[in-house]
């Protein structure tokens, strides 16, 4: 999980500008170090935080590793990352003495009743300035420009600020135009995290403090994890990395985890039970909602947690009616073209052995691509306009439903001189349905 960490990635990490860039605003480096961290200075560069951990069952949204995390750590800048994207473009010149520009921003009156007179830029102008650059520092939004016209259009639905604007030559001579955009999130339901052993799991709930469990010092944890994720998976690494960075805490200096070669486990409990602590790593907590004491002892110290670069913000999709790809006329593939949800063909099996035949309908060929034809009982062939081209007729032409790629598949067998003709059968052979 360590390639997927949001951390500090360099010393220069303000200056660049990278296609993409997630950053954490507040690093910390682990309590817990191997000989590998220190070889390469990972504690320098850090890409995770050290949480307080409670591992115990909490509210049932918890469930399949699922983290509980609490509001007033994420409000004090747990999690929080940063997020920014390169979009680049250039102005060409051309061989007639035409080159693009830009600067060109479109006004229209005022909507402000004490100056109805006033020229204001178009709302998808409203960030640019003078020399038609977005100004450093200014919100944009979907829909909005940030430099020329179009194809320079903000998309993404959440908004961003403007970081950095280059303006450059390229090897061509020809001005090359960068704009950097700054996104700070905090974590929320669904965002990926990760201890360092491979535990992860996604956010379940935001809990708030005062519902949280603490423990008999008054510490509350920033993480709740379930008990469920330790017996088959038998990460120990990870209950070893919690007794030695609490008993790091209490000794005032950093721990070691190294495979082997570590801290020990006896040194850890004893330095637990000279401050007062149980050697197990064990505290005494009182739930935060009904105020009484747990009945058991729970689990309770810090762990290195990292954010993961998956977060739910940049995967979430849904579609009602959009889109569609121009040969199928189905709806297009992918969150970025706002695509359709496939039902593939292990769903499409389920819903045979269910028997849902108007379901299979509806997903198959009404909400994708369904078309309608004028179909020739006497041929087989397909006509146009309640005409038969091949009989020259409109004798036994019905109009028919069929999915767009099943037509254009007999076309296309037609154009390979391969005749396909359709046979129509009474749905009610024996006049059931009369």
């Amino acid at each position: 999980m360590g390639k997927q960490a949001i951390g500090a990635i360099a010393y220069n990490q303000f200056l660049r500008i990278d296609t993409l860039l997630y950053l954490m605003v507040y690093p910390q480096q682990p309590m817990v170090k191997t000989r590998t961290i220190e070889l390469i200075q990972y504690d320098k560069l850090p890409a995770g935080q050290s949480a307080i951990v409670a591992v115990m069952s909490y509210s049932g949204y918890d469930i399949e590793d699922a983290l509980v995390l609490n509001k007033a750590s994420l409000d004090r800048g747990f999690g929080r990352c940063q997020v920014f994207r390169k979009y680049s473009t250039t102005l060409r010149k051309y061989q007639n003495g035409a080159a693009d520009r830009i600067g060109d921003i479109k006004r229209e009156l005022s909507k402000d009743p004490e100056n109805p007179d006033e020229l204001v830029p178009i709302r998808k102008h409203a960030a640019l300035q003078a020399d038609g650059l977005a100004a450093v520092g200014e919100k944009i939004s979907a829909g909005e420009v940030y430099y020329k016209d179009a194809p320079m259009t903000y998309k993404l639905h959440d908004h961003a600020y403007i970081d950095k604007v280059l303006v450059s030559t390229s090897e061509s001579e020809q001005t090359l135009i960068k704009v950097l955009t700054r996104q700070t999130r905090r974590p929320e339901l669904g965002d990926k995290f990760s201890s360092r052993h491979g535990q992860k799991g996604v956010c379940g709930i935001i809990a708030r403090q005062e519902d949280m469990p603490f423990s008999d010092t008054g510490i509350i944890p920033d993480i709740i994890m379930n008990p469920h994720g330790f017996p088959s998976r038998m990460t120990v690494g990870k209950m070893i990395e919690l007794l030695a960075g609490k008993a790091g805490v209490l000794a005032g200096k950093l721990q070691y985890g190294t495979a082997f070669g570590g801290s020990k486990v006896d040194d850890m409990a004893k330095i637990l039970v000279d401050n007062g602590f149980s050697y197990s790593g064990k505290d005494f907590v009182t739930s935060g909602i009904t105020g009484e004491s747990l009945e058991a002892y729970i689990f309770f110290g810090p762990i290195y947690y990292q954010k993961l670069k998956h977060m739910v913000q940049d995967k979430m999709h849904s579609r009602a009616r959009g889109p569609r790809a121009i040969l199928t006329r189905q709806p297009t593939e992918g969150r970025s073209r706002d695509g359709g949800l496939r039902l593939g063909e292990m769903e499409r099996d389920c819903l045979i052995a269910y028997g849902a035949s108007q379901l299979l309908l509806e997903r198959l060929m009404l909400s994708s691509d369904v078309h309608e034809i004028d179909l020739c009982e006497v041929c087989g062939l397909m006509g146009h306009s309640n005409w038969c081209t091949t009989c020259q007729s409109s004798k036994g032409v019905v109009k028919m439903k069929i999915p767009y790629a099943a037509k254009l598949l007999i076309q296309e067998l037609l154009s390979m001189n391969v005749l396909a003709r359709i046979r129509l059968e009474d749905v009610f052979p024996y006049g059931e349905g009369k």
